[in-house]
């Protein structure tokens, strides 16, 4: 079993919903490996909660030791406060990104993982690279497709990329 897994986050969209990418480092020991990737159409919320599954997901052996760091909120307390298995219980009904809380509950669950809310944009070296990994996948060419997102009813998309 490896030691503990520092996984550092970020998620970033332009115009919210908008481009938008995520950036993910992974570090164990002498091990690094840095991720990311952009989509057409999509949220700020979506790409850090994507962010954090694609470190997850990253991860070969079961049961790991895990410490996410991550500036988004809406990640941290999610889960450190236990809101999202509330939402689990309830059949997400009514919550929003259905579709990545499910895909992040099956990855952290194959872990032991915990969940460190960092400041964004205060100088800790490591966010601030999935922040560039994050804004420059969601500038690329050639976005991939978010399938999972779904404008509210009252959003307006107004342009096609």
């Amino acid at each position: 079993m490896p030691g503990e897994i520092t996984i550092y986050t970020d998620g970033a969209a332009s115009g919210n919903p908008g481009r938008g990418g995520y950036g993910v480092v992974l570090i164990c020991g002498k091990h690094r490996l840095e991720k990311s990737e952009g989509f057409r159409l999509t949220t700020n919320n979506r790409m850090e909660l994507l962010a954090v599954i694609a470190g997850l997901e990253a991860l070969k052996i079961p049961g790991s030791r895990v410490v996410v760091y991550t500036d988004s909120k809406y990640v941290a307390d999610s889960v450190e406060k236990g809101w999202v298995f509330q939402w689990e219980s309830k059949g997400f009904k009514k919550k929003k990104n259905p579709d990545l809380w499910i895909r992040f509950l099956k990855a952290y669950r194959s872990h032991k993982v915990r969940f460190v809310w960092i400041k964004g944009h205060a100088n800790n070296p490591e966010n601030e690279l999935c922040d560039r990994l994050a804004v420059e996948a969601s500038r690329k060419n050639n976005l991939t497709e978010d399938t999972g997102y779904q404008p509210e009813d009252n959003e307006e998309i107004l342009f096609n990329e």
